[in-house]
């Protein structure tokens, strides 16, 4: 664009605004045209992008009614302050006893008192727990505070802590499992060097501790302060089941027990009641059904049609074809049980006069209680047979997935929208040309014209000083 315009200084014509009206003729109705299909391709990517939207909720809200682990699922009660109850799938309806005879408990042993500055003795210590078992060696001048940081910081230990209590007798080393269970109770042996007998309770030896009376390490030194215990339970009044924890895990198929506090023999005892627990299958409906009407609402207003203005995507195949698939779709039946089909209607999703769905509660709850089976394979279908579900979701990610019908037309307005940028600057360069050379055609037309009255004036004065030339007199 040229930068600088001189307006008529030889003839008093007005280049500039010459120019600009020139320009502006010029520049009007590409503008208009270039944005007029812009906003029509933003608008056409900005509707279509919404209906992909809408279409993906209803594949996510299908998400969960398309996965058996979600139908036939089973409740238990009987939670109280001796156990704590859960329960999966597989857990059978029905009632069962729980008594909590024992709790399981870590092993804890304690040395005799030691002065915090006294060396101990000079060896090694094994200490086991479980299927955990690790050495330390132990210095002449070691004392408790060097051994109880020895055994902590071992990259050996996973089973047991240690630390000191001091009372008026000195320092105890305390050793506790890390883990409940008679399985994980503590053995620590000594190869006590400093005067060479490992079970006696002097030197090292005084840490030394094996319950077990036929071993030759057999050695009582640390005191028990806590014995290690299995948890213990005794279902419907006979059956006794004893683990390393306080969670039974499958005791009772499909139940997890979790101990809490034993039961005196004035106590009740506690009681599991498991009973079936399909309320998800009718909140996983009731949010497709929530998807599903608000997809309608938006289909309805992209491709609404009126005199005063109609919806972005009014008359558009593509819109009124996937919402013609949707509702088919919806009639479709699909595989029920022994040899039966079902359909929405009959488990009470029925369309309004809109379109738009709602659900019979009392019949989908009847369906669900008499064949909850059914109901599993209606949605879910078989690896063979995809149900309602998966059928469902594959026809919608047909065009909502990556390489689907929208993101290829998304891409191909978007491809057009850039198209129009670079008819923008092409058109820019253009019109810009375009000033240039009319700017240069004036001024050169005013610079002649300057020209010319200069010679004319010229001529004149010349014609005026000739002799003889008489002026004619006003």
């Amino acid at each position: 664009m040229v930068d600088i315009a001189f307006p008529g200084l030889g003839s008093g014509f007005q280049v500039s605004d010459v120019v600009d009206a020139i320009v502006g003729a010029e520049r009007a109705p590409f503008e208009s045209s270039l944005n007029r299909r812009e906003a029509n391709l933003t608008t056409d990517i900005s509707a279509i992008g919404a209906l992909k939207g809408g279409l993906q909720s209803v594949i996510d809200s299908i998400e969960d009614l398309a996965d058996a682990d979600n139908y036939q699922q089973r409740k238990v009660s009987g939670t109280d302050d001796f156990v704590t109850l859960s329960s999966t799938k597989s857990a059978e309806v029905g009632s069962y006893s729980i008594k909590v005879d024992q709790l399981a408990s870590s092993h804890k042993l304690v040395s005799s008192g030691i002065n915090s500055s006294e060396a101990v003795g000079e060896g090694s210590l094994t200490l086991s727990s479980g299927s955990n078992s690790f050495d330390i060696s132990v210095s002449d001048s070691a004392t408790l505070s060097d051994i109880r940081d020895s055994i902590n910081s071992s990259t050996d230990n996973d089973s047991i802590t240690a630390t000191i209590i001091t009372d008026d007798n000195g320092q105890h080393l305390v050793l506790t499992s890390k883990e409940t269970g008679l399985a994980n109770a503590i053995k620590v042996t000594v190869d006590d060097t400093s005067d060479g007998n490992n079970t006696d309770n002097v030197g090292l030896s005084r840490l030394a501790y094996d319950s077990d009376t036929l071993s030759p390490t057999f050695a009582t030194n640390l005191s028990e302060t806590n014995a290690a215990k299995d948890a213990i339970i005794t279902i419907d009044g006979a059956l006794t089941v004893t683990n390393s924890t306080n969670e039974f895990v499958d005791a009772i198929d499909g139940i997890t027990i979790t101990a809490k506090k034993t039961q005196d023999v004035s106590d009740d005892v506690s009681t599991a009641t498991v009973s079936a627990n399909n309320g998800n299958i009718t909140s996983g409906i009731e949010k497709f059904v929530e998807s599903y009407n608000k997809l309608i609402d938006l289909s309805k207003e992209l491709g609404k049609a009126g005199d005063t203005g109609g919806g972005p995507l009014a008359g558009d195949s593509m819109l009124r074809g996937v919402m013609s698939k949707l509702r088919q779709e919806l009639s479709s039946s699909f595989a029920s049980s022994d040899g039966s089909t079902l359909t929405l209607n009959e488990l009470g999703i029925r369309s309004d006069r809109y379109g738009k769905l709602e659900i019979d509660n009392e019949d989908l709850n009847a369906l669900v209680e008499s064949d909850v089976d059914g109901v599993q394979n209606f949605f879910v279908g078989t690896d063979d047979v995809p149900g309602f579900a998966a059928s469902l979701k594959t026809l919608t990610e047909f065009y909502t997935e990556s390489d689907g019908l929208i993101q290829g037309r998304i891409d191909s307005k978007t491809s057009q929208l850039k198209k129009l940028d670079d008819e923008r600057v092409a058109f820019s360069r253009r019109i810009d040309a375009l000033e240039e050379r009319l700017f240069a055609q004036y001024n050169a037309m005013d610079l002649l014209v300057s020209n010319l009255n200069s010679t004319s004036t010229y001529l004149q004065q010349q014609l005026d000083n000739m002799p003889g030339v008489v002026k004619k007199s006003n």
